[in-house]
């Protein structure tokens, strides 16, 4: 077996200096010694290719510059290309994320919780599979906690930056009734929570306010399983005139199973989404859904972990509001 090569160290560069392993330190952080010493240390450390132990640099600063990054589902689009951006704006700032995906599935997110609070990541950001689990009060006793999409009602969170879902199913509904619809089939991503998700709420107390009959499915994020759901609620009789996917891959899998039932959108299905990925205005009938800004979100999310960590201040709760993307996917109900 080949044998390691040893990590250089301060004691190394000392030797290789004739200077105290003490003074060393103070140069590599350019403390407390002469500009010439210092650089005399760096060209050492340099020849012997020595590089800081991240470890000891995270027990002696009790950070690590890791930041946690747990989404709910990462076959959902928008949550891709959040978690990439994130990933980006973090880096460009010295911190890097690990991110992990709890695949809506509430038992896995707790166990991933605990993984990366051991790992002891620097702040843990959330899109939750189960905002009201008390799982997350104890998270947010153990590092800083950052919601995202769903507040955490019973965690004290260091910020939150959340999605104003009423604004957006207020306008969803009100659309489709406005064309007619009263039959509509509503898919929601994840598990069937005994806690229902903010949004899934919102859809039910607006329903019956506008008189509309819903037939509420929860629903997988990939195509193939929306695409089954989907096939399964519109052979259902009365048939949906009308879906409304809590998340635009999910409006995906909708398009699939119309078209192998030989159901036209919009002409006989109206079908609108919830986060503007780019493919939806690449679809034909191009879709009807909602833009959460990818890099809005982001920015805010970096902004305060930042403060989190720097200044040990919470930010107040920022609310995020929908850009409506009305397209060629709903049309009015036929009689």
């Amino acid at each position: 077996m080949p044998q390691r090569r040893k990590r250089p160290t301060i004691k190394d560069i000392a030797e290789e200096t004739g200077l105290s392993s003490a003074a060393v330190s103070y140069a590599l952080r350019g403390l407390q010694v002469p500009p010439e010493t210092q650089r005399r240390v760096r060209e050492a450390a340099d020849r012997l290719g020595y590089e800081a132990d991240p470890i000891a640099r995270a027990l002696a600063s009790g950070r690590t510059g890791t930041i946690g990054v747990l989404c709910s589902s990462l076959e959902d689009l928008w949550q891709q290309g959040f978690a990439s951006t994130l990933g980006r704006r973090f880096l460009a700032g010295t911190r890097n994320a690990l991110i992990v995906d709890a695949a809506a599935d509430p038992e896995r997110e707790v166990s991933l919780s605990k993984y990366l609070l051991d790992q002891r990541v620097d702040a843990l950001v959330t899109i939750p599979v189960d905002p009201a689990s008390p799982h997350w009060a104890d998270a947010a006793r153990r590092t800083v906690l950052v919601a995202v999409g769903d507040p955490l009602p019973g965690a004290a969170t260091a910020a939150e930056v959340v999605f104003d879902n009423g604004l957006a199913v207020a306008d969803a509904l009100k659309t489709l009734r406005g064309e007619g619809h009263t039959e509509v089939l509503v898919l929601t991503p994840g598990p069937k929570l005994r806690r229902h998700r903010p949004a899934e709420k919102l859809v039910r107390e607006l329903a019956r306010e506008l008189d509309v009959t819903l037939r509420v499915r929860t629903c997988p994020n990939a195509l193939a399983g929306a695409a089954e759901v989907a096939r399964a609620a519109l052979a259902e009789r009365p048939r949906p005139t009308a879906a409304f996917c809590l998340a635009d891959s999910i409006a995906y899998g909708v398009y699939d199973a119309a078209r192998d039932l030989g159901i036209g959108i919009p002409d006989d299905l109206s079908v609108m989404g919830f986060d503007d990925h780019p493919v939806s205005r690449l679809l034909t009938p191009s879709l009807s859904t909602y833009r959460w800004d990818v890099d809005i979100v982001a920015e805010a999310v970096v902004e305060r972990v930042g403060k989190a960590l720097d200044t040990n201040r919470r930010s107040k709760r920022t609310l995020v509001t929908p850009q409506p993307r009305h397209r060629d996917s709903v049309s009015a109900a036929k009689s």
